[in-house]
């Protein structure tokens, strides 16, 4: 199996996904797209494709013209039925591709905050398992509406957080990929982030917390990986 991570920023990869990609040994290839327009290879020909945050927002396609090309390129693979997953950032995009139109959440969410699965997401095959909820690691001020035709499958009290768009695609507005040292990083330089100073993020609460919480957490982002990678190898 050969994957494909779309990352827009060093400090925002993989992380466990790309452990437990490695466990299954599959083949990773990691594309920075905002510093590379060439991809490693065509991202059609790949069994899975991923898609990962950044600290940018969806609508600032005036300052990252990347953002357009990706858009465009998401939507392909989701014509394609390559079987696709976006998170944060990365679901907002996956979303837009779909039709939404991405929007400024009613308030952030940055750190941790509990995710109820609706009706339909209790059978959904990625997320069902973690029914009826769960504890997620968030870091956002935007959200995505429901694209048309998607199938709500998360919501927390302020966003959507998770959907399927068709049988094998996914956005997600949580981060299930974080590594503990990209969340240590963000807490770190919280600073950067004019929405988490707004909200008076409390770093060292909020580290304390995450050392707390970042190993269980982990071993439930593998666990959705491991089981979209199941879904993937299935749809081929």
């Amino acid at each position: 199996m050969r994957v494909l991570a779309i990352v827009h920023q060093t400090d925002a990869g993989p992380g466990v996904f790309g452990e437990a990609i490695e466990e299954r040994g599959a083949s990773l290839d990691e594309w920075l797209l905002p510093e590379s327009a060439e991809p490693p290879a065509d991202p059609l020909g790949y069994d899975a494709v991923f898609v990962l945050g950044g600290s940018m927002n969806v609508d600032q396609e005036d300052r990252h013209a990347w953002i357009g090309a990706e858009r465009g390129l998401l939507g392909r693979l989701l014509e394609h039925r390559v079987p696709l997953m976006g998170l944060c950032l990365g679901g907002q995009m996956v979303a837009a591709a779909a039709g939404a139109v991405p929007r400024r959440a009613p308030r952030p969410e940055i750190g941790w905050h509990q995710v109820e699965l609706t009706a339909e997401g209790r059978d959904d095959p990625l997320l069902g398992p973690l029914a009826p909820n769960f504890e997620v690691f968030q870091w956002h001020s935007y959200e995505f509406p429901l694209p048309p035709g998607a199938v709500p499958i998360a919501r927390s009290e302020v966003s959507l957080q998770a959907c399927r768009i068709g049988e094998v695609a996914w956005a997600l507005q949580f981060h299930p990929e974080v590594s503990a040292p990209d969340a240590f990083r963000w807490i770190d330089d919280y600073e950067s982030d004019e929405d988490a100073v707004r909200i008076g993020i409390d770093p060292t609460a909020l580290a304390i917390e995450t050392e707390a919480k970042i190993g269980a957490f982990n071993e439930l982002g593998r666990d959705i990986c491991r089981r979209w990678l199941d879904l993937a190898a299935a749809a081929s």
